[in-house]
């Protein structure tokens, strides 16, 4: 069993559903960050939080198939069999859970030795090494132009998903990915989409390590290309409806000066990968007080004003509903350096597995997370580690 597994439950055991007509899970792309993510999950699910919609990007989209692909009793046991399988130590060499290894100093070259097995060897059910390298190959098929042959993380993904499932059921299922040729932005939505493994991958196709998946006769790369959560496409959502959402990612847009050329290199991914996502909520915020402020204004609108063409345009906009978003961020050690989205450790998976379980169940605790805003937006974001930092001023 595994170590979050046997852990006996913080979060106060099932609860009733909050008062919104909507939960969302929003997973950020990330590689081997994405256990956290897993993690989190669990916590949600000991609290009987399931949600209505689940999104993702790359490795996101990858845990969000796994949930929406499974019945809510078996989500957690994929998910466990998935990073298991995908963290099983190369060349056979055992993981031994219970030694430790201090000091940052021995878990960074730990680590660094571990990333590099990753690069040498790929991921046991998701990506292996191609041979020959696409360096010394002519000019050939979109789909073969990779350092890496993504074959196994299918096979893998139809052994543990139930894309009829996914097809079939009332849980809304969306991923991101890039066009290749156009650069536009795209989602694979089972409102509109016939979902397979192929859109899955294709949210998680980084190049260059990764080819582009072909879907329909086009060619797709890695959603976190052009932006890595899928935050926006949820809060633009018609009809709007109350929503509870869960943004959970897995890079932090905020850090401190870099040091030397290393932490160049993390900042710069941090940067990059996190998309921005509290500047998201920040405008969404703004927008959606403009709405509820249009919303009052037309309900004491004269209705000859009401029924101008002027006033039919403010109406589409109009909007009177609330938004909590809860936002999950990890933080990630000093020892785990530029390599921490591809060290496909187990030690490390499990690591992040326990840290997103933690995080989810101290979120819970705060009662505002689940309540419905009053504030004159209709609009309430927690932020743990924010929160965390404020409590400390305070005392």
């Amino acid at each position: 069993m595994s170590s979050t597994s046997a852990v006996v439950s913080r979060t106060n055991g099932p609860r009733s559903r909050p008062d919104f007509e909507r939960i969302a899970l929003l997973l950020q792309g990330g590689g081997a960050l994405g256990s956290y993510q897993a993690g989190a999950y669990e916590a949600l699910a000991e609290a009987n939080l399931h949600p209505d919609w689940v999104a993702g990007i790359s490795i996101g989209a990858i845990n969000a198939a796994l949930i929406a692909g499974n019945a809510p009793e078996r989500r957690v046991e994929k998910l466990r069999v998935f990073w298991e399988t995908i963290t099983e130590p190369p060349l056979g060499i055992p993981y031994f859970p219970g030694l430790e290894i201090k000091g940052d100093m021995q878990r960074q070259i730990v680590n660094q030795w571990r990333a590099m097995g990753t690069m040498l060897w790929g991921a046991p059910g998701f990506f292996k090494p191609r041979i020959p390298p696409p360096l010394f190959t002519p000019t050939g098929n979109p789909g073969n132009l990779s350092y890496y042959d993504i074959a196994p993380l299918k096979a893998l993904l139809e052994q543990l998903v139930d894309f009829d499932r996914i097809n079939t059921s009332e849980t809304r299922f969306s991923v991101g990915a890039t066009n290749v040729k156009t650069g536009n932005f795209a989602y694979f939505d089972n409102k509109t989409h016939k979902i397979a493994a192929a859109h899955v991958m294709a949210s998680g196709s980084l190049p260059p390590g990764f080819p582009a998946t072909e879907i329909d006769g086009e060619f797709y790369w890695d959603g976190g290309v052009v932006s890595n959560t899928p935050l926006q496409w949820v809060l633009d959502e018609r009809p709007r409806n109350d929503t509870l959402a869960f943004q959970v990612d897995l890079w932090n847009a905020r850090g401190e000066l870099p040091r030397d050329m290393i932490e160049v290199d993390v900042r710069q991914k941090d940067i990059r990968y996190s998309s921005r996502t509290r500047a998201g909520t920040d405008q969404f915020r703004k927008m959606q007080h403009m709405r509820r402020a249009t919303a009052k204004l037309l309900a004491n609108m004269r209705p000859e004003l009401r029924q101008t063409p002027e006033a039919e345009l403010l109406a589409q906009e109009a909007d009177t509903k609330v938004y909590n978003i809860i936002h999950l961020i990890y933080h990630a050690r000093n020892y785990e350096g530029a390599s921490k989205d591809y060290e496909f450790s187990r030690r490390t998976m499990e690591e992040h597995w326990k840290t997103g379980y933690d995080d989810m169940v101290r979120t819970l605790r705060y009662p505002e997370v689940l309540q419905r805003p009053q504030s004159e937006d209709g609009v309430f974001t927690f932020d743990l580690a924010r929160q965390k930092r404020e409590e400390e001023t305070k005392k």
